[in-house]
């Protein structure tokens, strides 16, 4: 047979033709395996960042609990008793429970319009009382002078800590807050500090929007006697809030005369259990991000199996001859692989990089310039971009395993008799 023949020339160019088209199909089929996984992976990771960014400087094994109205009689009292806490009641429960690590008591004012003045300018904000170990449970993020301290507290101290909204609408031409006096609820406060706080948590108004002032000081001006509205707790290390939290509630019942069935007496919430129960639920999600990624990939790699089939198939008289002319099995093992492996590492890697740099653009072109967006720095870390190389060269070994036995079944007088 003439090889210039020229059927004989358009037959090999469209074999040729045909085995590139498969190979870039089938490559594709990997490369969007692998992209889909990575940015899933990557936006998953951002959506936990983002939410956990929200609240990140707030202690994670904190309670907080308050009184409302009683559900039961107990000892003479009739139900709906309203009652309060009293810093007797702090006392107690300081003295009572070792667990107890952190325990400060707040205090919250009513809101009226205007209520905050600084000579032409005024606003509406949050008042709390707070005490100088509250920033322990929500670290303050100070940008300027400092937080309330225990002289504060001790010399019922009129003074205040802006959060930074407060700053930017009091002074809008930046000048220096500190020393300064504004006059809230109709009493004159000095500045001493200006705070962010933790930008998603709002304990009556976020910090940022909010003035804290020394809760003795609340106290007296607001002429509350010892009432404490809300109580924040934390738990010392290796100790579940749960345990803290329900210790606190029986003592609290026990010193009102409060039934110790009535759930209903005290009201909060416990934020040790908030974040497991996102934990969780990041878990879920980590789980079918895997899950259908995974799927996505394994359909590529069943497609990069079934073209070395093909290939192997066509390839067999070539076989047939290389083991008749003493081939080793081991070596069309390899070649077999190495084509299977080298198609998905390829593939894979052009994936793995274009996720990467999908998820960059997002996040300096849209996610950064975005107010209150819901993601925050969605990329996925370097461990997680091992292993998806790990598993995307595993899987290419397997793609190339079936075809390898098949090739290795082929009889050389079979194959060599093949047309």
């Amino acid at each position: 047979m003439n090889i210039f023949d020229s059927d004989r020339l358009e037959e090999i160019w469209v074999t040729i033709t045909r085995n590139k088209v498969r190979s870039l199909l089938t490559g594709f089929g990997v490369f969007w395996g692998i992209f889909m996984l990575i940015v899933m992976m990557g936006a998953g990771e951002g959506l936990q960042r983002g939410m956990f960014k929200g609240i990140e400087g707030f202690a994670t094994n904190s309670c907080f609990m308050g009184a409302g109205t009683t559900s039961e009689p107990y000892k003479g009292f009739q139900k709906g008793r309203r009652w309060n806490i009293h810093n007797s009641d702090v006392e107690i429960l300081q003295r009572s429970i070792p667990e107890l690590d952190v325990l400060s008591p707040i205090l919250f004012t009513q809101r009226s319009d205007n209520n905050v003045v600084l000579g032409d300018n005024a606003g509406t904000y949050n008042v709390r009382g707070l005490h100088s170990n509250y920033e322990k449970i929500e670290n303050q993020f100070i940008s300027k002078g400092r937080f309330i301290n225990d002289i504060d507290i001790l010399h019922k101290r009129k003074v205040c800590v802006i959060g930074t909204k407060v700053y930017e609408e009091l002074f809008p031409k930046k000048s220096d807050p500190l020393g300064q006096y504004i006059r809230v609820n109709g009493i004159y406060y000095q500045i001493i500090g200006v705070a962010e706080g933790v930008s998603d948590m709002s304990l009556n108004g976020k910090t940022s929007e909010a003035i804290a002032i020394p809760f003795t000081t609340i106290q007296q001006i607001n002429n509350q006697g010892d009432v404490v509205h809300m109580l924040a707790a934390t738990a010392k290390k290796n100790v579940s809030a749960k345990v803290v939290e329900d210790q606190m509630k029986e003592l609290l019942k026990a010193h009102n005369n409060i039934s110790p069935t009535d759930n209903q007496a005290i009201w909060g919430f416990n934020m040790e259990e908030q974040f497991n129960m996102v934990n969780l639920v990041f878990i879920g999600i980590a789980f079918i991000i895997w899950l259908v990624g995974s799927g996505t990939l394994i359909a590529g790699i069943i497609g990069v199996s079934n073209i070395m089939m093909v290939t192997v198939k066509e390839r067999t008289k070539e076989i047939g001859i290389r083991r008749a002319l003493g081939a080793k099995p081991t070596t069309i093992m390899s070649q077999i692989m190495s084509e299977s492996l080298v198609l998905t590492a390829i593939a894979g890697m052009l994936g793995l990089t274009l996720g990467v740099v999908t998820l960059h653009l997002a996040d300096v072109y849209w996610l950064q310039k975005a107010e209150n967006m819901f993601l925050s720095d969605p990329v996925v870390s370097f461990g997680t971009a091992v292993i998806s190389v790990i598993i995307l060269l595993i899987c290419g070994l397997i793609a190339g395993a079936i075809p390898t036995l098949r090739a290795l079944k082929i009889k050389a007088i079979d194959a060599i008799r093949e047309e």
